[in-house]
Formats: C-alpha cells, sequence, structure tokens
C-alpha cells in the first residue's frame, strides 16, 4: 500500500517520492531537488525541479490549521477548490493564471505550474519596481472570470450549481472575522495596534459608530450577494509578475461573493506599496502606484461594459441603463471593500510588510494613519466613488490630511 493513501502533512523528504509516485511529469531517472519556499499562513508549498532536464512543478498542500494560529483550524477542502477555481478560470483568461497539473483528494495536494521565472507581486513593490501592464492583465483576469461566471452570462441553473460547489464557509468565516469584524471592536482580543496610532485608532475605528453601520452592510452583502466566482483574497501576494506577464494563483478562499471585493482589494494594495514607496522617498514609483490604481478601475469599467455587452444572455440584464447600473454598483463595492482591506490590514491580525517593514516609527504611523482616513473615506462615501480619480483622491486627501 502506498503511504500516500492516507492524509499527512508532508515535509520535504516526502515530495520526490510522492511526485514521481502520483504524475508521469520527469523523466524516470530524475534526480529530483525539493525546496519549501511557501511563507504564507494556510499552506505549504514547494518547488520540485529537475536540473538536467530543466523541467519543475509545485507541490501545494493544504494544512489543517492556520500557521499563524494553531488554535484556527480549517478545512482541507480548500486546496480542492483552489484547483477547480484555477482550472475554470484559466478557461475564461488563459495566461493569467498558473495551470493545473493534478490534484490529490486523500493528501489534499495539487500539482501545478512552476512560476519561478516571476517575482511575487508584494516583494517586487517593496523593491520599488513597476509593472507596466499590470493594470491591463488585472482588470482583464477580473472581468473574464467574474462576469462570465455571473447570472448575466451564465444559465441560471447552472450557475446555482456553482455557487453550491464553491461554497467555503470557513474561509469565508475568516474574511468575515478578520476584514468585517473585529478591526472595528477587537472583539476577539487579536488586534495588532501599532503603540504609537493606539489613540488614533481608538477614536477613528472602535468609537466611529457611522462607520460601524458602514461596515455591517458592506458584510453582509458579502455573506448574501452570491454575484460572481472570486478569488476572495486578490491581494499583491496572490500574484506573480514580471515585465511581460502576471499571474494570479492562490485562489482558496474563492466563492460566489460581491465582485467588488475582489477588485477593492486589489486597489488596497497598490496602496499599500504607496506607503512603502512614500516611506523610502520613492516619488517616481509612488506616482506608478497613483496612475495604476486609477487604470485598474477605469480599465475595469471599460472591459467589464464591453464584455457585458457582448456576452449578457438573460433577457431582462439586455434591458437599456441595466448594464451601467449593474457596473456602477460593482464600483461602489469596490470602494467599500477597499477601505475594509486598508483596515483590516493596518490594525487586524495579519498585515502587509508593505507597512510593517518601515522601519522608521513615524512614517509607518503615518502611512497607517494615511490607511485608515482613506479607508473611511471610500467606506463612508462610496456611493460617489464611480471613477478611477476618485479612488485616488480619497488617498491623496489621506495624505494630506494623516
Amino acid at each position: 500500500m502506498s503511504r500516500f493513501s492516507k492524509y499527512f502533512l508532508m515535509k520535504e523528504s516526502d515530495i520526490s517520492d510522492y511526485v514521481k509516485e502520483k504524475i508521469d511529469f520527469f523523466n524516470k531517472d530524475a534526480r529530483l531537488t525539493v525546496k519549501e519556499i511557501g511563507d504564507g499562513n494556510l499552506n505549504y508549498v514547494f518547488r520540485v525541479f529537475d536540473e538536467a532536464g530543466g523541467t519543475s512543478l509545485i507541490v501545494k498542500q493544504a494544512g489543517e490549521q492556520l500557521r499563524i494560529s494553531a488554535d484556527m483550524r480549517v478545512s482541507t477542502d480548500r486546496n480542492r477548490i483552489e484547483s477547480e477555481i484555477l482550472t475554470i478560470q484559466h478557461k475564461y483568461a488563459p495566461g493569467l493564471v498558473p495551470k493545473i497539473f493534478q490534484y490529490d483528494t486523500v493528501m489534499c495536494a495539487c500539482m501545478m505550474e512552476d512560476l519561478s521565472d516571476h517575482e511575487l507581486m508584494r516583494y517586487a513593490l517593496m523593491k520599488h519596481k513597476t509593472f507596466p501592464r499590470f493594470a491591463d492583465d488585472i482588470t482583464t483576469y477580473m472581468v473574464q472570470t467574474m462576469l462570465n461566471t455571473t447570472d448575466i452570462v451564465m444559465e441560471h441553473k447552472a450557475k446555482k450549481a456553482l455557487v453550491k460547489s464553491f461554497i467555503n464557509p470557513e474561509l469565508c468565516e475568516i474574511t468575515e472575522e478578520l476584514v468585517l469584524t473585529e478591526p472595528y471592536n477587537d472583539v476577539n482580543k487579536r488586534n495588532i495596534v501599532f503603540p504609537e496610532n493606539a489613540a488614533f485608532v481608538k477614536k477613528e475605528l472602535y468609537e466611529d459608530r457611522a462607520l460601524h453601520l458602514e461596515i455591517a452592510k458592506l458584510k453582509f452583502d458579502f455573506m448574501n450577494n452570491s454575484q460572481a466566482l472570486l478569488h476572495g483574497d486578490l491581494h499583491t501576494g496572490s500574484i506573480f509578475v514580471k515585465q511581460d506577464s502576471t499571474k494570479v494563483f492562490d485562489p482558496e478562499f474563492a466563492f460566489y461573493g460581491p465582485a467588488g471585493y475582489d477588485a477593492g482589494n486589489v486597489v488596497a494594495n497598490l496602496f499599500f506599496a504607496w506607503d512603502n514607496g512614500y516611506a523610502a522617498g520613492e516619488k517616481q514609483f509612488c506616482d506608478w502606484t497613483i496612475k495604476t490604481a486609477e487604470e485598474v478601475i477605469d480599465l475595469f469599467k471599460q472591459k467589464f461594459i464591453r464584455c457585458y455587452k457582448q456576452n449578457a444572455t438573460d433577457v431582462m440584464a439586455k434591458t437599456e441603463g441595466f448594464a451601467e447600473y449593474y457596473l456602477n454598483s460593482i464600483i461602489t463595492a469596490t470602494a467599500g471593500y477597499a477601505g475594509c482591506e486598508l483596515i483590516r490590514r493596518t490594525v487586524g491580525m495579519a498585515q502587509v510588510k508593505d507597512v510593517t517593514t518601515i522601519e522608521d516609527k513615524a512614517k509607518r504611523a503615518y502611512a497607517e494613519r494615511v490607511n485608515i482616513l482613506c479607508a473611511k473615506n471610500l467606506i463612508k462615501n462610496r456611493a460617489k466613488i464611480l471613477c478611477g480619480a476618485d479612488f485616488t483622491s480619497a488617498l491623496k486627501d489621506a495624505a494630506s490630511r494623516a
């Protein structure tokens, strides 16, 4: 009997035998080298390569508990969801996600295309590198993977079957708690507040009842609006880049939810890159992050309307003016969820290195205040935020007030 016939958490020493047994990818006599490369909170990621043959792949296994908290246990089924999601997304956005070679239901592991020739976008942005085609690529990815999985395009029963298949309650619960609840009240005592901003956070987040009402609206929209098939955690740590390529990966939080959630995460993480560049005095880089954030919104809108009018199948969805109404509701939600991401990554338990690695305490405190003030503007005034310049105006206003 194979030792991989029952689930266990694999180590580097197990992976070579596992790959040789499970997939016909390498030459039979290949001498494989294995290296663990994952640094996320949920999974174990290994690169397997044959230097002689010049071939490689990635093995990603789901653990049963979060690396940041042994008390938080999650279903390993998320790796099945991720593999199926990437297969669907490859259909709609070929070349913008890694290829899946195989998924193992027993070991809760998938084998996929190796993207080692790319850089993790978060780390590349922390080096203040720029990527001219990112806005074009990410908007193509979002429009194609979102719109084509809505009731606007899909046959309604087929769409409902996908909703059922991608119910992801445990990882959605993480979002509901860490993104849409705890940053505003620290109800579970897990927030991480920079001491220099403790009084600011208390006043601007914990004591702002009007803000809490808007977050409650966004939370229940997230929980009940099964609009489109989402990545669910679309930040710069889930994107690989190089100058001529963008690859979105790691959609283990995927589920059917409001389309603005993914788009909001992209914009917020460009603002985190701005934080880091500003602290380093990299004005040219900061200008690029602002320009790119505007392009993400404006290109998304252009492509969405074009794709909508080409692919809409529902008779009522073709009603004059409805496409524009539908898109505006997504952009409004994008503003709200961008604000939620800005706040949760600033005071919540899962923070971003763009900000936490700013060594100068005064500059870090400033960056955090910018994030929170920008977020509150986006959340409270989201009904008025409809184009890229509206998003970056909120950032610029926060920068002047912080």
